[in-house]
């Protein structure tokens, strides 16, 4: 039990280290819609991110997965270090090369002017080179100076963009050097943080290096398929806003509108970004340093029971709050696709639950099936949009996005019990999926809309909805709970 209590622990501090940082970035979403000039604005933003996703996930090629893979292997960790570092570092330096060249052509393909590029390579470029230095941190078991760095990086980017976008006036001098669009600004505040965060991290770049080009082989041989499985997920995740922006049966600018406002519905469903985000960061490293364990099984098992148990009370808590949460994230006429944030929170629950149950093929070198699985999410991505989109707008997106996490949690499910014998507690695991999201469903679609979000009748009734879920948790489960809590 040790080894779990020490789990929740890392996980924990990951959560602050995702939490604290998010809950500055909800300031930056509001600075955004407050500041930028309208919806068309922070739908470009929007737009850019997403690219930026895309191309995070082919610049690691699956490599932060594979350094830790090897690094567990105490014969070849600093060759792991040094081979990872130098992969990424020769392989960045060349996009980065390429991007400038080819500047024009891609604000052609894009639609987006080559002003806001410039920024954003630059940003790419910083940070895929701190991708192994912070999995260095993790792998080390260095959960706070990893939580504290990542906070460090998201006050300077939110404290800049606000001294930019409120400030700027009172500084004359750096408005004579700055541009005055302020999405270009933004990019810079950005910028700037993660070029300082990078100098932070910067050590492991000054340690000895040890390449191994056999080795090299066989992390890209591993990583080649978190590389298809990375980009097929950065299309479940981001490719909606890029459709929407050419398949919305609208002008261009109405479109890049519509996107800012998804967007916005999409961020108000933070909550359960927050809490997988902040799992999957604890339990990567340690799925691979309890492989080698006789009871590693029994641990799995535990760990996606216990994430599905509080998901279950953290979704129904959040759809009950998020109406009073809504003000601090996003500007009053931005949240129009409130009817998105349910199906989103179910995704990203789902899709966590996928992460623990992955742990199949990535302990036994089949990350393929990684690929192949979110592959085939990604097609039925791509599918429901476009079809679906021109019809019924960004529900279409919200559809599939809940739908592609729901497909890759039970597919992985099934082939993941014909290739690791994981005893999971089924029958507990459904119910609490079945009652929260049933739950949850019911309330915001149904008592919020009969009885009125400003009334206290609907608080009141989501307040005993959310005791139920937590009751039935508890009941069922006071002996691990117990365990964690009181670390007995």
């Amino acid at each position: 039990m040790s080894s779990i209590k020490n789990l929740f622990k890392n996980t924990f501090i990951y959560g602050l280290a995702t939490v604290l940082p998010r809950l500055l970035t909800v300031l930056l979403t509001k600075l955004l819609t407050e500041y930028l000039p309208g919806k068309v604005e922070f739908g470009e933003v929007s737009i850019i991110f997403s690219y930026i996703i895309f191309a995070n996930v082919v610049l690691t090629y699956g490599m932060e997965t594979a350094f830790f893979r090897f690094y567990n292997d105490a014969s070849t960790k600093a060759k792991t270090l040094g081979t990872a570092l130098i992969s990424l570092l020769v392989s960045t330096l060349i996009f980065g090369v390429l991007s400038y060249v080819f500047i024009c052509d891609i604000e052609a393909i894009t639609d987006l002017s080559a002003h806001y590029w410039k920024w954003v390579f630059a940003i790419i470029i910083f940070d895929t080179l701190m991708v192994i230095p912070f999995a260095y941190m993790r792998a080390q078991g260095k959960s706070t100076n990893y939580a504290l760095i990542k906070l460090f990086n998201v006050v300077v980017s939110v404290g800049m963009t606000f001294i930019f976008f409120s400030a700027l006036q009172y500084f004359t001098a750096l408005e004579k050097v700055l541009p005055g669009d302020r999405i270009q600004l933004f990019f810079i505040a950005f910028l700037a943080a993660s070029f300082i965060t990078f100098l932070i991290v910067i050590k492991p770049y000054f340690m000895k290096w040890e390449f191994d080009k056999t080795l090299w082989k066989k992390m890209l041989s591993y990583g080649w398929p978190i590389l298809l499985a990375g980009f097929a997920f950065a299309i479940n995740e981001t490719l909606d806003k890029i459709l929407l922006q050419k398949l919305l049966p609208v002008s261009e600018e109405e479109a890049e509108g519509i996107v800012g406002v998804y967007t916005a519905g999409y961020r108000l469903a933070v909550g359960m970004t927050l809490y997988a985000q902040a799992f999957r960061l604890g339990v990567e490293p340690f799925f691979f340093s309890q492989a080698g364990d006789k009871n590693a099984t029994q641990q799995y098992a535990l760990i996606t029971k216990a994430f599905v148990a509080f998901g279950a009370v953290a979704l129904m808590a959040y759809v009950v709050l998020v109406d009073l949460i809504k003000p601090y994230i996003v500007k009053e006429g931005f949240e129009t696709a409130m009817e998105v944030v349910p199906l989103i929170l179910i995704a990203y629950f789902f899709s966590g639950i996928y992460q623990t149950l992955s742990v199949w093929y990535k302990i036994q070198d089949k990350t393929r099936y990684g690929a192949y699985i979110s592959i085939t999410a990604a097609i039925l991505t791509i599918v429901v949009n476009v079809l679906l989109i021109p019809h019924i707008g960004y529900m279409a997106s919200a559809y599939a996005t809940c739908a592609a996490y729901g497909l890759m949690m039970v597919v992985s499910y099934l082939i993941g019990k014909k290739h690791l014998a994981v005893p999971y507690d089924l029958k507990n695991i459904l119910l609490y999926l079945g009652i929260s999201i049933t739950l949850s469903l019911v309330f915001f679609y149904y008592v919020r809309e009969e009885l009125g979000v400003e009334s206290l009748a609907t608080y009141l009734v989501g307040t005993a909805m959310t005791l139920l879920v937590l009751a039935v948790v508890s009941f069922r489960e006071s002996g691990i709970i117990n365990k964690i809590i009181k670390r007995k």
